[in-house]
């Protein structure tokens, strides 16, 4: 086992680090569909949609994101400069929108910090980059991560809940949070951004079809796939 610290705390895990991650990419890259895991190939949109999504459904987002290319579209200066009530009206459809619009404020505030300069932004560290990302109002681990592998260009793995459900069924018993199963798996040194993306497009996927019931699981190609770990 290694022992692993958290990002936020200085509390300490014992993590069993999963052995055939690779397997499972591979068993997912033969039976899944290889597809664009967003409707758009605009940054700026990606950065937005990631903030709306939080604790809702993406219908509501696709409202919102309408509203936002409809009134403004998705310059990032103009999403700085936007007024926060009419950013909230825009934003309404998604929930939370008080929030919500602070933080795509405060995010495109940080953007202008760059001169909304991806290429300078891309060419940080990653653990530098993500420790920036978190300091941003309403940005988290999953967000942050999201942005670190649609919009940087990095090589992380998204541990969202559909990840969590899904390495349960695949043999994981202990109580999984978004950084527990995140330590527990170390990408290949040789894994691409496209196959981050890739990977957690899959989880997402599979997820939506093979997690809903029992039934369901036993029903999909996972269901005989079992984790090594140590």
């Amino acid at each position: 086992m290694q022992l692993i610290a958290t990002a936020s705390k200085n509390e300490v895990f014992n993590v069993k680090k999963i052995e055939n991650i690779e397997e499972l990419y591979e068993v997912l890259s033969t039976s899944m569909e290889h597809s664009t895991w967003w409707d758009t190939e605009n940054p700026w949109e990606i950065v937005v949609g990631s903030i709306l999504v939080q604790n809702t459904n993406w219908k509501n987002v696709a409202y919102s994101l309408a509203n936002i290319r409809r009134e403004i579209g998705f310059s990032p200066k103009r999403l700085a400069e936007i007024d926060q009530f009419l950013l909230q009206d825009l934003i309404r459809p998604s929930g939370f929108y008080k929030n919500k619009s602070r933080a795509i404020k405060e995010i495109f505030s940080w953007f202008q910090r760059y001169n909304y300069d991806i290429g300078i932004i891309q060419k940080k560290e990653q653990a530098e980059l993500r420790k920036e990302l978190l300091a941003i109002y309403g940005v988290g681990y999953e967000t942050a991560d999201v942005l670190m592998v649609f919009v940087f260009n990095k090589v992380v793995f998204i541990a969202d809940k559909y990840a969590q459900r899904i390495f349960s069924r695949l043999g994981l018993n202990e109580p999984l949070t978004y950084l527990t199963l995140q330590n527990m798996i170390e990408l290949p040194d040789t894994f691409t951004n496209e196959q981050a993306q890739n990977f957690h497009g899959w989880l997402v996927d599979y997820g939506q079809v093979h997690l809903r019931s029992d039934k369901d699981w036993q029903a999909g190609f996972l269901s005989q796939f079992t984790l090594v770990h140590l």
